[in-house]
């Protein structure tokens, strides 16, 4: 081990694409990486503490407006008017940069401080390469746009320190970004090993690693890879991976829901995260943020009580097949699954004050089975395809309900057909559809089978994903054009390639000299 001083500077400090040098003077409170353990520990610390989730949910067709009589704080109405957030707190965009490249530096300290390879060095070297690849990862998809192969060479991408202590000034490009993601995550994969994690679902562990590169490579075009990885993460028996929704029925209530939703013991939970976030009071309709939610008519239009398929309306009874119609809870305004709920740490019990959080399963081998069915899709591999949505399917449902199916190729032809394409822009959220307008960005779909099928697996992407911002990634990906309403005042269009799609730098960051991402005249 080669012996390494840490800096051990605040997240604020740790900013890394200031143009002023923070690492000029060195604190008295020092840590010295001269152990594999000590390095070990360190990386701890390397996973993001803030997340993009808030944002990205109150920025997608996830959300609507309930009306100028309820309640929504700035950084919603902000994130839902696709401008610059300017609130500070810890889910707007100057806490989830700040953390991310918090991660970096820890990062780059460990790999610095590493020396040797030992099967033991290696894992660490590969769990600290795939945490800067992965808070490098959220960053570029919460401040760049989407990968687009004819762009990537005009696009703005992120700095991306490599270097212990060393600043980096510049975005550099969207392609020079991917690349160094994609470098990260191939170097570190080769050199995995589960054994030294003592708490594997809180780290990166080989069905989680598997599982982001297959994320990454879906979203870089690169199918081969997302099916050739997302194929390692799931494993030879997939269905025993999945969420068993059904079992979730019989359970009493929100928290216990939740409690089991995000359990180390669930098979499909392969990594999770800690954020401090209020994202879980604003799914659960707190009244303080109950103006933009998921309400009822997104439910029956949208997601879990649309028409599609495989389901319709509320019940078993009424011809739903799908379990999670049957977990939610809430009321006209606000409708929410137990899934992402509030965490509240007590630091004050006299006052009972503390800190909101919430615990995310980012990585799940329901999202990554949809992940290689979608890249089975782009390959116009149907049949393999079918497979993984009829698995993704048969976890998720009651099977003993009437309106339940073994999709195929001809019955999601003729139902996806028989669904009314959404306009845009709507004339009001109930009108609109599971299908919206796609346009994907960097990449061509044909007429059909394969457009159709792509409709069906965004449609489980989103149901899956819901609070957990991929919904908003998805629509960047694929140029999905949708309506945010208003009560008051005019509507607003998402487009394909919306420039807005990149959420604005945090103001110190760019007045620190960082460009901007630009905007639409």
């Amino acid at each position: 081990m080669k012996k390494y001083s840490i800096l051990l500077l605040a997240a604020g400090m740790l900013a890394m694409t200031s143009c002023d040098n923070y690492l000029d003077k060195l604190p008295d409170d020092r840590a010295e990486l001269n152990t594999l353990e000590k390095t070990k520990q360190m990386l701890v610390s390397a996973y993001p503490s803030h997340s993009p989730n808030f944002i990205f949910e109150m920025s997608c067709d996830n959300r609507t407006d309930n009306g100028v009589l309820y309640v929504a704080q700035p950084n919603q109405l902000q994130a839902y008017r696709w401008q610059p957030i300017e609130t500070e707190g810890n889910d707007d965009p100057k806490a989830i940069w700040n953390s991310n490249y918090e991660v970096c530096a820890i990062a780059n300290m460990a790999l610095e401080a590493l020396d040797g390879s030992s099967a033991e060095a290696n894992a660490i070297k590969a769990e600290a390469l795939l945490c800067r690849a992965y808070a490098m990862f959220v960053n570029a998809n919460t401040f760049c746009m989407a990968w687009n192969e004819e762009k990537a060479d005009e696009y703005l991408g992120i700095p991306y320190p490599k270097v212990a202590g060393e600043t980096v000034d510049e975005r550099g490009t969207l392609r020079e970004t991917y690349q160094n993601i994609n470098a990260d995550i191939e170097e570190a994969l080769p050199l995995l090993n589960d054994t030294y994690l003592s708490v594997p679902k809180y780290h990166f562990n080989a069905k989680a690693a598997y599982a982001f590169a297959a994320r990454f490579n879906l979203y870089y075009h690169n199918w081969d890879k997302a099916i050739e990885y997302a194929t390692k993460a799931l494993g030879g028996n997939p269905a025993s991976l999945m969420r068993n929704t059904k079992s979730y029925e019989g359970l009493p209530g929100v928290n216990e829901i939740h409690n089991k939703w995000i359990r180390t013991g669930e098979n499909c939970n392969l990594m999770m995260l800690s954020a401090n976030s209020i994202a879980g009071r604003a799914a659960q309709g707190s009244s303080s943020y109950k103006r933009l939610a998921h309400n009822q008519d997104i439910v029956k239009s949208q997601t879990f009580w649309a028409n599609n398929p495989w389901s319709t309306g509320t019940s078993a009874a009424t011809g739903n097949a799908l379990c999670e119609a049957r977990l939610l809870y809430g009321n006209a305004q606000i409708v929410y699954i137990p899934s992402l709920i509030e965490d509240f740490e007590i630091t004050d019990k006299v006052n009972n004050t503390g800190f909101a959080h919430v615990v995310d399963p980012v990585f799940t081998a329901d999202e990554t089975i949809l992940v290689r069915a979608e890249a089975y899709i782009m390959k116009k591999m149907y049949t393999e395809a079918l497979n993984d949505m009829n698995t993704w399917l048969r976890g998720h449902s009651d099977v003993a309900s009437p309106r339940f199916l073994t999709l195929t190729e001809a019955n999601v032809n003729s139902s996806m057909d028989a669904i009314r394409m959404t306009d845009v822009p709507s004339r009001t959220i109930g009108e609109e559809t599971i299908k919206k307008p796609l346009n994907p960005q960097g990449f061509a779909i044909e007429a059909g089978t394969q457009t159709n099928m792509a409709h069906l697996v965004l449609y489980m992407r989103r149901l899956t994903t819901m609070y957990q911002g991929l919904r908003w990634l998805d629509i960047k990906r694929w140029g999905i054009e949708f309506t945010h309403h208003f009560d008051g005042e005019e509507n607003i269009v998402f487009k394909a390639g919306d420039l807005r799609g990149a959420i604005q730098l945090p103001a110190d960051v760019i007045d620190a000299g960082l460009e901007a991402n630009p905007r639409e005249n």
